[in-house]
């Protein structure tokens, strides 16, 4: 799979594709650059697919892609896995606001649908 390196090492790039992740889970939704958001709308997604599976293995996937944030995976089994039963992936919407100030990158918010 391709993937985008966001000038990060490989570390800190999964940690903060990690936290992001957790926020957009949390909140419902994040205001971050056009390009985080479309590597975070993977992740996001298979969290939610794994949700919908509902075994322990999955699970455990995602407790260890969360950082072990037993908050957020209950509230993607318990919630947002049920919330998405009948709908077949295209969990998040982007949607595009205007530039940073400081370095002109396109911002925009990541929510889900």
């Amino acid at each position: 799979m391709a993937y985008r390196k966001l000038g990060r090492t490989n570390k800190h790039r999964r940690s903060l594709l990690a936290n992001q992740v957790k926020d957009v889970i949390r909140h419902g939704k994040i205001m971050t650059t056009e390009t985080r958001a479309k590597e975070v709308r993977k992740f996001v997604d298979k969290m939610i697919t794994y949700g919908k599976d509902g075994s322990l293995v999955s699970r455990r996937k995602a407790l260890a892609f969360l950082q072990n944030d037993t908050e957020a995976v209950k509230k993607v089994f318990d919630e947002l896995a049920p919330r998405y039963k009948e709908r077949n992936g295209g969990y998040t919407r982007i949607i595009k606001m205007n530039e940073r100030r400081g370095d002109d990158a396109l911002m925009v918010i990541l929510e889900l649908v």
